[in-house]
């Protein structure tokens, strides 16, 4: 007797993140959908660790079907259109390997779909209190409608156009399909697939109960060299479509640039510039103590005082020279921090 077909595929790329995939998979074996409903797609971009081995092993205690695919290294972009290439679902769901699904992700994915709300769809990502305070941190951070100003589908008052993010997304496979996957881009692919989506008129959808919790960068550096690539993927992004460049998307570069101006302005005209400094202190510890209020951890608030300017100042920073390479220079594609980043 054969299985029934699946409604859902989830699909997850990977790249040597061995122990995160197991918190992935875990998260996935304990939802409360039936997994009649749903497969899994883990599609590997070429690991070289014991990522192959241990979806094996996890293969043998699982309840739900878990699909192990590879490919050499070509890229996150790649690996998704892979995954969906052997998929068996008429919903596609993305998941990236550094989350887990809250216990009711698919389930209230699975009645959303049914009740036809959407085409596609985004969901927010958290962190749990069980994360490292610097992983919490980086967290609210990049949540926060003070330093983002909402734009990642925490809050539907948002301030900019709202893009689902493959962390956690979802569309129809026909409508895939139809757009033609993800692009070449080697970062920012997600956002220029849902604006090819959004542009076929499909019914794009934030879905706030549909929540993953993102384990994010451990290291400042790590973080530095995602933010610096998102920073230079916006400029990549415009000059694909310029609907994708909104006015929030210079705010980071022209902190950066300010920020640069009143310090070099303290160092020689230090009366004169000395209110700039306290006032640019003074709103960072609001927000530093703000996310140390919300998280209810002393660690998030001291860790944020380090996270905030890295976030800015390194998409900032992305931002301006791909701005330069691409626009002034006219120069072609600029892709940013390539190794040991994924």
């Amino acid at each position: 007797m054969s299985l029934p077909k699946p409604i859902i595929s989830i699909v997850t790329p990977t790249y040597n993140r061995e122990d995160e995939l197991i918190h992935l998979i875990e998260s996935i074996q304990t939802q409360s959908l039936s997994p009649e409903y749903f497969e899994m797609i883990i599609s590997d971009d070429g690991s070289i660790d014991g990522t192959a081995e241990k979806i094996k092993e996890l293969q043998k205690e699982i309840s739900f079907n878990l699909l192990y695919i590879s490919q050499k290294n070509l890229g996150p972009g790649a690996a998704r259109n892979n995954g969906v290439n052997n998929s068996n679902g008429e919903l596609i769901v993305f998941i990236d390997s550094d989350c887990e699904a809250d216990i009711d992700w698919l389930k209230n994915i699975f009645n959303s779909y049914r009740n036809n709300e959407f085409d596609a769809f985004g969901g927010p990502d958290l962190a749990r209190e069980s994360f490292l305070p610097i992983q919490r941190a980086i967290n609210f951070s990049m949540t926060s409608f003070l330093t983002t100003g909402g734009m990642r589908g925490h809050n539907k008052n948002m301030i900019a156009k709202f893009y689902p993010r493959s962390h956690n997304m979802g569309v129809k496979k026909e409508i895939f399909d139809k757009v033609g996957g993800f692009g070449s881009l080697r970062h920012g692919q997600d956002i220029e697939l849902s604006n090819r989506i959004i542009n076929a008129n499909a019914k794009v959808k934030l879905l706030e109960d549909v929540i993953v919790y993102h384990r994010r960068r451990t290291t400042l550096m790590q973080f530095f060299r995602q933010v610096f690539n998102w920073g230079v993927a916006r400029i990549n992004l415009s000059k694909i479509d310029g609907k994708m460049l909104q006015i929030i998307h210079f705010l980071p570069s022209l902190a950066t640039l300010l920020t640069i101006l009143i310090l070099v302005g303290w160092i020689f005209y230090p009366i004169l510039f000395i209110p700039y400094v306290i006032t640019g202190f003074l709103a960072l510890c609001f927000i530093c103590i703000y996310g140390g209020f919300k998280t209810k951890s002393f660690l998030v608030t001291a860790h944020l005082f380090l996270v905030i300017p890295f976030q800015v100042f390194g998409y900032g920073l992305g931002f301006i020279i791909a701005f330069i390479k691409r626009f002034i220079f006219g120069q072609k594609l600029f892709t940013g921090f390539q190794k040991k980043y994924y």
